[in-house]
């Protein structure tokens, strides 16, 4: 997986895509959807969608795809190397949503809330498949919200497909689980390549796991915070969190409009 592109602006949206199997522009396939990195407070969050046949589906399962968090490093590291190995029947895209991408979207004048975020995302990452002629008749999603609802959102955008939504997808449904290892390689490609454009002085690359609750995580942040500037764009500064350490820790600033 090539994340050159990302290496070199991680200030937005990048995505990345295999090229399409042939066989998918004329059998019938599956679809899954489904996310890495909704809840830390570092580093991106990578949306991944899976295809292939529904008349291959049965080699997919066979290669006892799972859901990533159920995995290993090298586990998932495998499978992907397998997934990537067999491109004759399967596809895959993503979309790495930065840190910066994120908080500018929540916190901008007009909200963009994580969850509407998630759902353009998956649906833009659909519609992308159909744009390249990819024959998708089932898409099945891991739920973020009420899957009611997320699932009557995608039916009604892509009203030529059968749309299933449901909470745990990734460990009900072989292309959910596969699209959640994808995800899941690339934000760990991502975190681990991080390319910091802010001149840090003794930086630390021991930030524990990236979520909120981690103590480690929260040291990380109290030591990188500049009392001007804030941090740095690998966090996500629109967690509560980051709001909180930025409140005790950094300088109250005073616009004055002329």
């Amino acid at each position: 997986m090539d994340l050159s592109e990302l290496e070199r602006d991680n200030t937005g949206r990048c995505r990345l895509s295999s090229p399409v199997p042939a066989v998918c522009l004329k059998e019938p396939c599956v679809l899954g959807v489904d996310e890495a990195g909704r809840g830390p407070v570092l580093g991106p969050m990578v949306y991944a969608i899976c295809y292939c046949p529904l008349s291959r589906l049965a080699d997919l399962e066979a290669l006892k795809v799972a859901d990533s968090k159920t995995l290993t490093e090298n586990e998932r590291e495998r499978l992907f190397a397998k997934m990537e190995e067999d491109g004759d029947f399967v596809g895959w895209a993503l979309d790495v949503l930065s840190p910066n991408l994120i908080s500018t979207s929540m916190l901008g004048r007009v909200k963009y809330n994580l969850n509407s975020l998630s759902h353009d995302t998956a649906a833009g990452l659909i519609q992308y498949a159909l744009d390249q002629n990819v024959n998708v008749t089932q898409v099945f999603v891991d739920t973020v919200g009420m899957p009611e609802t997320y699932q009557a959102r995608l039916q009604q955008h892509f009203p030529g497909i059968e749309v299933t939504v449901k909470a745990k997808a990734d460990s009900l449904f072989p292309v959910v689980s596969a699209a959640s290892i994808f995800a899941k390689v690339a934000r760990d490609k991502a975190v681990k390549n991080w390319q910091f454009v802010e001149n840090l002085q003794d930086l630390d690359s021991d930030y524990g796991s990236g979520y909120p609750n981690d103590p480690k995580t929260k040291a990380w942040l109290r030591k990188h915070v500049d009392p001007v500037f804030g941090f740095p764009q690998f966090v996500r500064f629109s967690w509560s969190t980051a709001q909180a350490i930025l409140e005790k820790e950094a300088e109250d600033v005073i616009w004055f409009v002329s």
